[in-house]
């Protein structure tokens, strides 16, 4: 059974930086390597959505609102996902999840969810 641990949520003021991250524990790396890793969030009384994935080759892709602000990263010997979140906005508000999606049989794994709160 896959295990996703999300870490890092917090409140942070619009303009700054926070970084969330999630570990795959339970796991060896071998085995992290055949997933794509993802973010997504759901803000407060909204579904929801995709903010990142990133292939086990490190291929990325982000959703247009937070194109040029976030970055994804993995790290495969740590069996890691973060998500760099810069220039926040108080629309970026919302319970951060951790995606896991296995490469082969599209088997699909959530963490529990981060909050990260943009405010003044």
């Amino acid at each position: 059974q896959v295990n996703l641990v999300e870490s890092g949520g917090g409140l942070v003021q619009p303009g700054g930086s926070l970084k969330v991250s999630c570990v795959m524990s339970r796991a060896i790396t071998s085995t992290f390597n055949m997933y794509t890793m993802g973010w997504y969030r759901q803000p407060p009384g909204k579904q929801r959505e995709l903010v990142a994935t990133i292939t086990s080759g490190r291929t990325a892709r982000y959703a247009d609102s937070v194109q040029g602000r976030f970055t994804i990263s993995r790290d495969n010997s740590r069996k890691t996902v973060s998500l760099q979140m810069n220039t926040l906005k108080p629309e970026d508000t919302a319970v951060y999840y951790c995606n896991a999606k296995n490469d082969h049989d599209d088997s699909n794994y959530w963490g529990q969810g981060t909050q990260v709160t943009v405010s003044s």
